[in-house]
Protein backbone atom coordinates (compact mmCIF):
# COMPACT_ATOMS: atom_id res chain seq x y z
CA UNK A 1 0.00 0.00 0.00
CA UNK A 2 1.26 3.59 -0.86
CA UNK A 3 2.41 5.81 1.81
CA UNK A 4 2.22 8.98 -0.34
CA UNK A 5 -1.39 9.40 1.12
CA UNK A 6 -2.36 13.00 1.45
CA UNK A 7 -5.60 12.91 2.76
CA UNK A 8 -6.20 13.09 6.77
CA UNK A 9 -2.58 14.48 6.77
CA UNK A 10 -2.00 17.58 4.01
CA UNK A 11 -5.34 17.39 2.76
CA UNK A 12 -8.03 17.74 5.75
CA UNK A 13 -11.70 17.68 6.51
CA UNK A 14 -11.44 21.28 7.14
CA UNK A 15 -9.35 22.38 3.95
CA UNK A 16 -12.10 20.99 1.50
CA UNK A 17 -14.83 22.90 3.58
CA UNK A 18 -12.58 25.82 3.43
CA UNK A 19 -12.28 25.48 -0.29
CA UNK A 20 -15.26 24.66 -1.48
CA UNK A 21 -16.63 27.25 -0.06
CA UNK A 22 -14.82 29.95 -2.34
CA UNK A 23 -16.26 28.24 -5.52
CA UNK A 24 -19.43 29.75 -6.27
CA UNK A 25 -21.36 27.24 -8.11
CA UNK A 26 -21.00 23.50 -8.48
CA UNK A 27 -19.70 22.70 -11.40
CA UNK A 28 -16.71 24.30 -9.93
CA UNK A 29 -17.06 22.14 -7.06
CA UNK A 30 -17.20 18.82 -8.63
CA UNK A 31 -14.20 20.04 -10.55
CA UNK A 32 -12.46 20.51 -7.97
CA UNK A 33 -13.49 17.30 -6.50
CA UNK A 34 -12.63 15.46 -9.17
CA UNK A 35 -9.04 17.01 -9.12
CA UNK A 36 -9.24 15.47 -5.33
CA UNK A 37 -9.44 12.65 -6.84
CA UNK A 38 -6.16 12.86 -9.07
CA UNK A 39 -4.22 12.98 -5.52
CA UNK A 40 -5.77 9.68 -4.57
CA UNK A 41 -2.37 7.25 -4.49
CA UNK A 42 -3.02 4.47 -6.74
CA UNK A 43 -4.28 1.30 -5.84
CA UNK A 44 -2.63 -1.59 -7.23
CA UNK A 45 -5.03 -3.37 -9.45
CA UNK A 46 -4.10 -6.88 -7.27
CA UNK A 47 -6.02 -4.95 -4.44
CA UNK A 48 -9.27 -4.68 -6.92
CA UNK A 49 -10.86 -8.03 -5.48
CA UNK A 50 -14.11 -9.03 -4.24
CA UNK A 51 -13.65 -8.79 -0.67
CA UNK A 52 -12.22 -5.16 -0.75
CA UNK A 53 -15.25 -3.58 -3.23
CA UNK A 54 -17.77 -1.74 -1.18
CA UNK A 55 -21.70 -3.20 -1.38
CA UNK A 56 -24.05 -0.33 -2.55
CA UNK A 57 -22.25 1.87 -4.96
CA UNK A 58 -23.00 2.39 -8.62
CA UNK A 59 -19.16 2.65 -9.50
CA UNK A 60 -16.81 -0.12 -8.64
CA UNK A 61 -14.79 1.12 -5.60
CA UNK A 62 -12.56 -0.83 -3.82
CA UNK A 63 -10.72 0.07 0.00
CA UNK A 64 -7.63 -1.86 1.59
CA UNK A 65 -6.98 -0.56 4.94
CA UNK A 66 -4.82 -1.22 7.89
CA UNK A 67 -3.66 -0.08 11.73
CA UNK A 68 -0.08 1.20 11.71
CA UNK A 69 0.53 2.97 14.83
CA UNK A 70 -2.81 3.20 16.24
CA UNK A 71 -4.24 4.43 13.06
CA UNK A 72 -6.45 3.80 10.07
CA UNK A 73 -4.52 3.85 7.09
CA UNK A 74 -6.69 3.83 3.27
CA UNK A 75 -6.02 3.04 0.12
CA UNK A 76 -9.17 3.26 -2.27
CA UNK A 77 -10.05 3.29 -6.08
CA UNK A 78 -12.91 3.53 -8.45
CA UNK A 79 -13.43 3.22 -12.24
CA UNK A 80 -15.28 6.99 -11.94
CA UNK A 81 -13.31 10.28 -11.43
CA UNK A 82 -16.26 11.63 -9.31
CA UNK A 83 -16.58 8.88 -7.45
CA UNK A 84 -12.38 9.22 -6.62
CA UNK A 85 -13.07 12.39 -5.55
CA UNK A 86 -15.66 11.64 -3.29
CA UNK A 87 -13.81 8.82 -2.33
CA UNK A 88 -10.83 11.81 -1.38
CA UNK A 89 -13.52 13.89 0.35
CA UNK A 90 -14.20 11.12 2.73
CA UNK A 91 -10.68 9.78 3.05
CA UNK A 92 -9.65 13.78 4.51
CA UNK A 93 -12.07 13.20 7.09
CA UNK A 94 -11.16 9.32 8.21
CA UNK A 95 -7.44 8.81 6.55
CA UNK A 96 -4.37 8.34 9.18
CA UNK A 97 -6.83 8.64 12.28
CA UNK A 98 -7.30 6.49 15.22
CA UNK A 99 -10.21 3.74 15.30
CA UNK A 100 -12.34 6.24 18.22
CA UNK A 101 -11.96 8.77 16.34
CA UNK A 102 -13.43 7.89 13.32
CA UNK A 103 -16.47 6.67 14.97
CA UNK A 104 -16.28 9.96 16.60
CA UNK A 105 -16.27 11.94 13.76
CA UNK A 106 -19.37 13.67 12.55
CA UNK A 107 -19.43 12.91 8.94
CA UNK A 108 -23.29 14.14 8.25
CA UNK A 109 -22.06 17.44 9.74
CA UNK A 110 -19.01 17.38 7.34
CA UNK A 111 -21.30 16.55 4.08
CA UNK A 112 -23.64 19.08 5.25
CA UNK A 113 -21.04 21.70 5.23
CA UNK A 114 -20.28 20.52 1.99
CA UNK A 115 -23.93 20.76 1.15
CA UNK A 116 -22.96 17.30 -0.79
CA UNK A 117 -25.90 15.34 -0.74
CA UNK A 118 -28.28 17.83 -2.11
CA UNK A 119 -26.01 17.87 -5.25
CA UNK A 120 -25.19 14.21 -6.15
CA UNK A 121 -27.81 11.66 -7.95
CA UNK A 122 -29.73 9.44 -5.22
CA UNK A 123 -27.67 6.44 -6.78
CA UNK A 124 -24.18 8.33 -5.92
CA UNK A 125 -25.79 9.90 -2.20
CA UNK A 126 -26.51 5.88 -1.45
CA UNK A 127 -23.13 4.97 -3.00
CA UNK A 128 -21.17 7.73 -0.49
CA UNK A 129 -23.10 6.26 2.28
CA UNK A 130 -22.32 2.52 1.42
CA UNK A 131 -18.74 4.35 1.73
CA UNK A 132 -18.79 5.78 5.24
CA UNK A 133 -20.80 2.90 6.58
CA UNK A 134 -17.99 0.22 5.12
CA UNK A 135 -15.34 2.38 6.88
CA UNK A 136 -17.11 2.73 10.32
CA UNK A 137 -17.42 -1.10 10.14
CA UNK A 138 -13.73 -1.25 9.55
CA UNK A 139 -13.13 1.10 12.26
CA UNK A 140 -15.42 -0.60 14.76
CA UNK A 141 -13.81 -3.84 14.10
CA UNK A 142 -10.19 -2.33 14.47
CA UNK A 143 -11.18 -1.09 17.66
CA UNK A 144 -12.66 -4.02 18.96
CA UNK A 145 -9.31 -6.01 17.66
Amino acid sequence: MSDNNPFGDSITADDIVDTLSFFDDWEERYKYIIDLGKELPPLPEAFHTEDRKIRGCQSQVWIDTRVEDGKLQMAVDSDAFIVKGLLGVVLAAYNNKAPQDVLAFDIDGYFNQLDLLNHLSPTRGNGLRAMVARIREIATQAEAA
